[in-house]
């Protein structure tokens, strides 16, 4: 339930994630509470051992990919390379004792110039779970450059999609680059590229995508110089749909989310969202990830050790800093609709495993990657436009002005 602590928050650029309806649990991130796992001291995120460890860069192609847990035994391991946009899971199997998992293929190699994620899931002899998730990237060639992408290739998304590159080394050369990158929808509307420093290039056109949209994203960027001696080295056609329009509005003064598809209201929902001291981000935010489980750990955002739950249901990342609208079984249910408790996440009422027929369950499996949820009456300040999708927040002229084509 936390966007990033005060102290610690951050509008550093979006990686490309592994999004979509997955039931695989996902990342330490997080909100508030307290768990444990196994019954012992280990400290948060040590119960599942990954190699090579979360935000490793430049793995060479002979690192090995290992999960392990000490006790307990592993219940599920996704390990999914994305290249281009293009996502490819790694077989593997989990070892007969349950305490390892490993690639199928005995000598396996890392892709270069890649990204993996690694989704695991441990149980232990009471039935208590843990989910970690861990990314790092493989080796780019010297002299190469190469941009993580969002959305994914042939996704349906939300009305409110933002395009986004993120580039392994800075980009001096702004204008190639951009003008290396091609975007045409489907309805024909215009599209603007929007620099976000020197590694960072978000693209949307002035009002949210219609629905039915389809979209193409041409990757030009192959031998494109994109600095001094760096080079481009993707070619590549990218396509995705815009699916319905389902917008959200979470008014932190009247504790409500008023769910709207196609502008007609569908529902309001009674939430609770950051307390006095830990508010809530205002601002238009855009769905970048949905998780059926996560764990939210305190000490990844700045809240040291104010809580860590390892099973939190029906996750929807807002933003890259930590901002997530999920369920919440551990408090009352009479907080929801009445008083502002977290750390910032917005909470919908939910039971623990998760359920359909909770507020959660409803709102979560009604979401797309791409929708849109605006927070309004937060004593906070407006969202950066740069902390996960936020640049609707800039207006048109401000986005335009962005542009290294101007």
């Amino acid at each position: 339930m936390n966007h990033v602590a005060k102290r610690a928050r951050a509008g550093t650029a979006a990686v490309l994630t592994w999004a979509g309806l997955f039931t695989v649990l996902a990342v330490l991130t997080g909100c508030t509470g307290s768990a444990s796992f196994f019954g012992d001291d280990r400290a948060p995120g040590e119960a599942i051992r990954i190699v090579p460890e979360d935000g490793a860069e430049n793995v060479g192609a002979d690192s090995r990919i290992e999960v392990t847990v000490p006790d307990g035994r592993l219940e599920r391991v996704k390990v999914t390379r994305t290249e281009d946009a293009e996502h490819e899971e790694v077989p593997g199997r989990i070892a007969e004792n349950g305490r390892s998992w490993a690639p199928a293929e005995k000598d396996y190699r890392l892709g270069l110039a890649g990204k993996y994620s690694v989704e695991a899931v441990a149980v232990d002899g009471d039935g208590h779970r843990e989910a970690r998730s861990t990314t790092f990237t493989t080796l780019v060639p010297k002299d190469r450059f190469i941009g993580y992408f969002k959305p994914e290739n042939r996704s349906t998304v939300g009305t409110g999609m933002i395009i986004s590159f993120d580039f392994n080394r800075p980009v001096r050369n702004r204008a190639a680059v951009e003008r290396a990158i091609r975007i045409t929808a489907e309805p024909e509307v215009e599209v603007a590229g929007h620099w976000f420093g020197k590694e960072r290039l978000d693209f949307r056109p002035a009002a949210y995508w219609e629905p039915g949209t389809a979209v193409t994203v041409d990757v030009g960027l192959r031998d494109v110089e994109g600095a001094p001696g760096v080079y481009g080295s993707q070619r590549k056609r990218i396509t995705f749909r815009v699916g319905r329009s389902q917008t959200s509005v979470v008014d932190v003064r009247d504790h409500t989310m008023r769910v709207s598809r196609d502008g007609e209201l569908v529902s309001t929902v009674p939430i609770t969202a950051g307390a006095e001291s830990t508010t809530t981000y205002n601002g238009k935010m855009v769905v970048s990830e949905r998780h059926e489980v996560t764990r939210m750990d305190g000490r990844t955002v700045g809240f040291g050790g104010e809580y860590d739950i390892a099973d939190v249901p029906h996750a929807i990342r807002l933003t890259k800093s930590g901002t997530f609208l999920h369920g919440n079984y551990w408090e009352s249910p009479d907080i929801f609709g009445t008083e502002n408790t977290s750390h910032g996440c917005i909470g919908l009422r939910d039971v623990k495993g998760g359920s359909s027929d909770t507020p959660a369950g409803w709102f979560f499996e009604r979401t797309l990657v791409g929708d849109v949820v605006e927070v309004v009456n937060s004593a906070d300040k407006t969202v950066a436009p740069d902390n996960g999708l936020g640049g609707w927040n800039l207006g048109w002229a401000a986005w335009k002005a962005g542009s290294a084509l101007r």
